[in-house]
């Protein structure tokens, strides 16, 4: 069967469907992060503590997402990503009704489980479906997608909790979020390429195995890791300072303040283009040039400078994500591609997890400036294992030149 062209109206139902699935996923993922420090207040905890709101579903999302792998390897990619967004809208209601922090605590680790059945196989479901000459330009489109995503979960979250409450945004979240998933399933086309596997524990251990012994794949995975981590620690605990003087900004003013991380997403889709013309390892590069920069701006004590800087971050991890996620699907030998992707997810969202828990001590010790202290520290780890991966990439590929050819 043939791949799924650009430009056709297959190609433009995958990407309204993908939209759909990013929306309903990373809204509910990341809405409670503009509210850290409401919950903080609310509940009586520290930042770091409040920050598991984010953390116990990150972490169980990146988990799950080992296993939701075998399932969709023997159920298929659009079932069990549409089950995926439906329990997900339902469970987020259910949230709303939290009554103390650890009923929240406990609906937001079943929120990561159920999570788990889109991320995990989105980026399996379009390298199987879409022309392979294209896929750089397509992931662009999807991380593009996580962005709009994130950014109306965080809006909607902070508009209706000025308003109301924070229950209230909840439960109009996945309301929103359970329309959605119904037009996903109505909207997604159907796998042509999909090959049905039984359940295998054997193959599953030597899919994972594989997807490990790999150092450049390895590499790529901690990359995930660190970019996501540095993300997310930024804008966990960017309200806190923005709340405070000389900004003292409200709850929905900084809600609103993620329309330039959106602005930033717009790298995505320009760096998954160059992507596919272009050395990864210099487009990576080039993206934590600007994370470094949009970091050191947010220093300035300026809401101009900390807004430039908000830019420049969403665009260095946009741009430095996408290459690196589309990387470790070429990286990777055909049979264990879909294992491999779930490795990156699970460092990815891993990162998430640790990383953006860790930045409270940071933020609890030394201050904001100690959060962006710890940020660029992260980068100039991320930067060494770049130059890794490129120099055993320039390798490989000169091996690979001097190979004699068979007569």
């Amino acid at each position: 069967m043939q791949y799924i062209q650009i430009g056709t109206r297959a190609y433009f139902r995958v990407l309204v469907s993908m939209l759909l699935g990013s929306l309903v996923t990373f809204a509910i993922l990341y809405s409670p992060q503009p509210l850290i420090g409401t919950f903080a207040k609310e509940f009586h905890v520290s930042p770091s503590s409040a920050s598991f709101i984010i953390s116990f579903s990150t972490i169980t999302l990146a988990v799950t997402m080992l296993f939701v792998s075998l399932l969709s390897n023997a159920w298929g990619r659009r079932g069990v990503m549409s089950v995926s967004l439906f329990v997900t809208s339902v469970l987020a209601m259910a949230s709303s009704f939290s009554t103390n922090f650890h009923l929240l605590l406990a609906a937001r680790l079943l929120e990561g489980v159920s999570l788990a059945g889109f991320p995990a196989i989105a980026m399996t479901y379009l390298n199987e479906e879409i022309e392979p000459r294209s896929i750089g330009q397509v992931m662009g489109f999807y991380v593009a997608g996580t962005a709009v995503g994130g950014f109306a979960g965080r809006v909607i979250i902070s508009l209706i909790t000025d308003f109301f409450n924070w229950h209230i945004a909840m439960f109009v979240l996945g309301l929103v979020s359970l329309l959605c998933s119904v037009m996903f399933w109505l909207y997604l086309p159907r796998s042509n390429h999909f090959k049905p596997v039984s359940i295998s524990l054997h193959h599953w251990v030597d899919g994972f195995r594989n997807g490990f012994a790999n150092a450049r794949l390895l590499c790529l995975y901690l990359i995930g890791f660190l970019l996501l981590g540095a993300y997310v620690t930024l804008f966990n605990y960017i309200d806190f300072p923005l709340s405070q003087p000389p900004y003292e900004l409200s709850q929905t003013l900084i809600g609103c303040l993620f329309v330039f991380q959106l602005i930033g997403s717009w790298s995505s889709v320009w760096f998954g283009k160059l992507a596919d013309r272009y050395s990864r390892a210099g487009l990576i590069a080039s993206g934590l040039g600007m994370l470094l920069a949009g970091a050191l701006l947010m220093l300035a004590g300026n809401v101009v400078f900390m807004i430039a800087g908000m830019i420049l971050f969403a665009c260095g991890f946009f741009a430095g994500h996408t290459v690196a996620s589309g990387w470790v699907g070429k990286a990777a030998p055909m049979r264990y591609k879909a294992y491999a992707s779930s490795l990156y997810l699970l460092f990815y969202y891993t990162g998430s997890s640790l990383v953006g828990w860790s930045g409270g001590f940071f933020l609890s010790g030394f201050g904001w400036n100690g959060v962006i202290g710890m940020i660029m520290a992260l980068i100039v780890v991320t930067a060494l294992l770049l130059l890794y991966v490129s120099r055993s990439s320039r390798q490989e590929r000169h091996g690979s030149e001097a190979k004699p050819t068979a007569l």
